[in-house]
């Protein structure tokens, strides 16, 4: 039967409308060397953005001054008379030709005191410019005011001249993102985007880009960043302004309806800050005592939590456990990002991150050890807190007792009961209503789909009902510590997540920022169809704006999904799936 969306809106889970003064300024650290990356900051592109969009005299408002239109005038009217006649297109092209020479060898000057480029161009160049000098026919300015006067009359008034240091300036590019490694080029993306969008400094004007690309009620999840403490430098705006800006974007009356915020926890920020989190337990119960997360919650309603363990710690962090024990007893969602991607911690690794907390490996001979994890680079140790498997230190009860056990406040063992690791916990968070930001990545859906060899990744084919065990086996052997090694370094993200929403009732996932890509929509579709009940009920529909701009708007995403799903399966998803997971029991 199709649904019935008459009074369903459209539910995007997962966007983002925090601005510049939100992100730290060092997000270059670790993908250029020491102080190159104090050269690249956030607040310098975002600066630029301003300057050129917002401000009074910016270059992009110039196109509707009067005096401006006049002089277009007068440009096109210049032009035909340069075009009448041969001659004068000839000398035309040789002076355009000539400043753009120029042009380029001013700038070549600029990028010589700390780089020099070598090869057949940069020799061709070299002894063009000493010819030219040898005949006088090159100038240049001396003062530096005077050569960047130039440059910007040149680039701003000579369109063939610009597009030509573009093209110049595009083969540098091209060599200088081969320099600091592979993902220097998706680094320089992220700042584009950043500046694209986050140099607003409302975040209604954001979140007015984006609405109006849905139809009208649509509503939206947002999520809030968090990066202080992410070692890439302070922000601008602290934290607790944006969730406030947040509130009275949800309280206005030209979007309130469509405004579902979420609240950004880090656990650091709770050992900062004494007044985030107060509580009290009661029967196993957290009831929240007078505190700014109680404010957020209980106070202005936001609707549920999100957090990015890739800025530096697991999910099952002792400090975030009563937080799970409040979010579990009343049905709020969170939601976690599970992806790799370029926003991670940028600070010295802890040697206490070589070993996993909970989980090991084996040592042969029925011996276990502390899981290794050596990774050295910030990219590749930060995906160990990204991990799904870290979710089931939470879920599986097993796993949070040996969490527990090593908590450091009695108060957490007292929450859930703790006795000892062989006796089970009195309460647990089998319940945790949590869902998986980008479903792992497209890169895992196509590392599943790719797996032929690997026993782990037949087993949604082959136990439909209960995909990966992740403690026991299908053949009711005794349970094997080092299982979860072997899953954790071998087996797709989209396995793990699928087997998750199978065993556990309240595991989500959506398809934001991976929905971009056509190449997961056989996937997606076979992963919603009737004959999979749980997992078709689980997913959520999301996009990532404005991360994922740099790949397509919000209604070229929308149009394309629409088209590709149906309306039974896109309403599913859209519509009745997000209405399960955000609904709470407060």
């Amino acid at each position: 039967m199709p649904l019935d969306t008459r009074q369903s809106p459209i539910i995007n889970c997962h966007t983002h409308i925090f601005t510049g003064d939100h992100i730290p300024p060092w997000l270059a650290k670790t993908y250029l060397p020491w102080p190159v990356y104090y050269l690249v900051s956030t607040r310098m592109i975002i600066w630029l953005f301003r300057m050129y969009y917002s401000r009074e005299w910016s270059p992009y408002r110039l196109q509707f001054l009067p005096w401006y239109k006049r002089w277009l005038g007068f440009k096109n009217r210049l032009w035909r008379i340069i075009h009448e006649t041969r001659l004068s297109t000839i000398l035309y092209w040789i002076t355009t030709g000539w400043v753009g020479l120029m042009t380029i060898y001013l700038l070549k000057d600029w990028f010589s005191t700390w780089w020099e480029p070598s090869g057949y161009v940069p020799d061709a160049l070299n002894q063009a410019r000493i010819w030219l000098d040898d005949h006088q026919f090159v100038w240049f300015p001396q003062k530096n005011m005077f050569r960047i006067l130039w440059i910007v009359v040149v680039l701003g008034f000579f369109k063939s001249v610009r597009n030509l240091v573009f093209s110049v300036s595009g083969f540098i590019w091209n060599f200088l993102r081969t320099l600091p490694g592979k993902e220097t080029k998706a680094m320089v993306e992220r700042y584009i985007l950043l500046g694209r969008f986050a140099f607003y400094q409302d975040q209604s004007k954001i979140f007015d880009k984006m609405s109006k690309q849905y139809p009208p009620g649509s509503q939206f999840v947002v999520l809030p960043m968090d990066m202080a403490y992410m070692q890439a430098g302070q922000t601008k705006e602290d934290y607790h302004d944006q969730l406030a800006k947040l509130l009275k974007l949800k309280q206005s009356a030209i979007f309130g309806n469509q405004v579902l915020p979420f609240v950004f926890i880090d656990p650091r920020r709770i050992t900062d800050e004494p007044d985030f989190l107060q509580y009290q337990i009661n029967r196993h119960r957290v009831k929240l005592n007078d505190c700014k997360v109680k404010t957020y919650f209980e106070n202005w309603q936001f609707t549920g939590i999100k957090i990015y363990p890739a800025l530096g710690y697991y999910p099952f962090d002792e400090r975030l456990l009563p937080i799970w024990k409040y979010a579990a007893d009343h049905q709020i969602p969170i939601m976690t990002h599970c992806i790799r991607g370029t926003i991670y911690y940028r600070g010295k690794k802890d040697k206490a991150w070589d070993y996993h907390p909970v989980f090991e490996q084996s040592m042969g001979e029925g011996n276990y050890e502390k899981l290794a994890l050596f990774e050295q680079k910030n990219i590749d140790f930060s995906v160990n807190f990204t991990h799904p498997l870290n979710y089931l230190c939470l879920l599986e009860e097993r796993l949070l007792r040996k969490v527990v056990a090593q908590a450091q406040d009695d108060c957490i063992r007292q929450l859930f009961g703790y006795r000892d690791l062989d006796t089970p916990l009195e309460t647990n968070l089998k319940n945790l209503k949590i869902c998986f930001g980008h479903f792992g990545g497209d890169d895992e859906w196509n590392r599943f789909l790719e797996s032929d060899r690997y026993s782990y990744a037949q087993q949604l084919v082959n136990y439909p009902d209960q995909g990966v065990l992740f403690l026991d086996n299908h053949d009711n052997e005794e349970e094997r510590p080092g299982k979860i090694e072997q899953l954790w370094q071998h087996c797709d993200w989209y396995t793990l997540i699928c087997s998750m929403m199978l065993q556990f009732p309240n595991v989500y996932a959506d398809i934001s920022y991976i929905v971009h890509n056509p190449l997961i929509q056989p996937l997606l579709i076979e992963t919603i169809q009737e004959h999979h009940p749980k997992w078709r009920n689980r997913v959520l529909f999301g996009t990532d704006f404005y991360v994922v701009r740099n790949h397509k708007s919000e209604k070229n995403i929308l149009i394309e999904l629409q088209a590709a799903l149906g309306p039974h399966l896109f309403d599913l998803i859209a519509r009745e799936n997000p209405k399960s997971y955000l609904m709470t029991s407060k």
